[in-house]
């Protein structure tokens, strides 16, 4: 049985010839989905909200009453000791058109979760080493063991403090790969709150990175934008009526079509993609300057095939989704490339960056260029940036890395010690739960094992010099006396 799209394709008069739109499935019911493409266009209608206002919601990411949530849905994600979830509105946040699309969301709840539970350079979790191999005693072993406890805890404490939203929300998308981190979210437990036969539960249909905020943020842009293909037809044969020729051509396997060889130019042009590529992966600035200009391409050179680079279609897309300052600074400054060009989805290349660092190159740029050179409104670009303001928000963002790394840190000893702390505890109640007559043979067996002069350390420990003189004397007199009742 072929295996059913994640996509649902359909067609519109005001699209080009053999273009067509498309929209997750997992966005629909079951129901809604079954229905022809009239109809799925009214419940997609249906589904445009107006724009709504932003929320308040407290330092650790939970809402705060008194507002209307309105239409929302819940996202999750779990796995390698990270957890990140979030809830938010199918609305957009009002006055919020012009700023890029993870800016556009409205976010009504979100919360992050790490802790050490994986075997560094070893992968997979404590807990799983544990069933396969046995139980390990070693002190990193403990802690990890302590973390995805603690872990699980914290999961399922917010899981009940969200529940009101959750249980509100439209669909529910959750990863959660292998067993440990299903049973974390899905149970069952006392007061559960997910529930793997929920009929809103869906799972992300395409690959997602590590369990982040900003992850979470570009599956939510993924699954909510129209997706845009062009679809070349393929038409079939002609065929007889007869029914016997029917029969038989259904049974003889379809012709394989050649592939078409491409042409020279074809072929210089996926060249120099791959080189662009390459360079742009490893960081190159230099590089990637002296090969656009050496052969005498364009700044907004198209990457070919342009089928495959729909979304990021020039080297600045690639270098601003790619969160690359300086290639994204090189490009725009020293060879000159336009940050109007929008992609495939009508992004210009400002809205593919997904960090801070990336958005302020754009910023410097513009104000080293001037409000002349480009159309900045229009390249969705903020104000200008001086070179002095932009070093100090990279200093604001080095001292809050270094801020969290200090904080994670002594989050991590405090652990610890709370583990050594169980652990002497533990073993003192071991002992404490001992019969006293096997206490009192481990003490015996003790004493019996010293030697003499261990035992003649032990009782001239903390004695004065002339004190342990008159011990000796003392011990000698007493063996001179032993000695002469055994001669009589």
């Amino acid at each position: 049985m072929p295996q059913r799209s994640a996509l649902i394709w359909m067609d519109a008069p005001q699209l080009p010839e053999n273009t067509c739109y498309g929209v997750y499935r997992a966005l629909l019911s079951a129901k809604e989905a079954a229905q022809g493409d009239a109809e799925i266009v009214e419940i997609l209608r249906k589904k445009q909200l107006e724009p709504v206002t932003m929320p308040k919601v407290s330092k650790d990411g939970t809402p705060l009453g008194g507002h209307s949530h309105g239409p929302h849905i819940f996202m999750a994600m779990i796995g390698g000791g990270h957890f990140a979830a979030m809830v938010v509105s199918l609305s957009p946040r009002k006055g919020a058109h012009k700023e890029p699309l993870n800016k556009q969301a409205t976010v009504l709840a979100h919360k992050t979760f790490h802790r050490y539970t994986t075997r560094r350079k070893q992968g997979g979790a404590q807990s799983a080493n544990d069933n396969s191999k046995g139980t390990a005693h070693s002190a990193g072993s403990g802690l990890r063991r302590y973390n995805e406890k603690a872990l699980t805890e914290d999961i399922r404490t917010l899981l009940k403090e969200w529940k009101a939203l959750i249980d509100s929300s439209e669909l529910v998308f959750v990863r959660a790969n292998g067993a440990e981190n299903r049973r974390t979210l899905f149970g069952p437990y006392d007061g559960q709150v997910l529930r793997s036969d929920d009929a809103r539960l869906r799972s992300f249909p395409f690959t997602t990175a590590r369990a982040t905020q900003n992850e979470l943020m570009r599956c939510f842009i993924q699954l909510t934008c129209l997706k845009t293909s062009e679809l070349k037809p393929n038409v079939a044969p002609k065929t007889e009526p007869d029914s016997r020729k029917a029969k038989e051509t259904s049974l003889t396997p379809p012709p394989t079509t050649e592939k078409r060889e491409l042409s020279e130019q074809e072929l210089t042009t996926q060249l120099h993609t791959s080189q662009i590529q390459a360079f742009i992966r490893r960081s190159k600035v230099p590089a990637l300057i002296s090969y656009i200009k050496n052969n005498s391409l364009s700044p907004d050179f198209a990457l070919q095939p342009a089928e495959k680079h729909f979304h990021a279609p020039t080297a600045l897309h690639l270098a601003a989704s790619a969160n690359s300052p300086t290639l994204v600074q090189g490009l725009l400054l020293r060879a000159g490339a336009d940050p109007t060009i929008k992609n495939g989805l009508g992004r210009t290349p400002f809205e593919l960056a997904g960090d801070g660092p990336t958005r302020d190159a754009f910023r410097a740029a513009r104000g080293e260029l001037g409000d002349d050179r480009w159309d900045w409104a229009e390249a969705k670009v903020p104000s200008a940036l001086s070179g002095e303001e932009m070093h100090q928000r990279a200093q604001k963002r080095e001292t809050e890395r270094e801020q969290e790394k200090q904080i994670e840190e002594e989050r991590r000893e405090a652990a610890e010690a709370n583990l050594r702390a169980e652990e002497k505890a533990a073993a003192a109640a071991a002992v404490a739960k001992k019969p006293a007559r096997a206490q009192k043979s481990l003490i015996q067996s003790y004493m019996e094992k010293r030697t003499a002069q261990e035992v003649r350390e032990e009782e001239q420990r903390g004695m004065t010099a002339e004190m342990r003189v008159r011990l000796e004397r003392e011990r000698r007199a007493r063996a001179a006396e032993a000695r002469m009742k055994k001669m009589g």
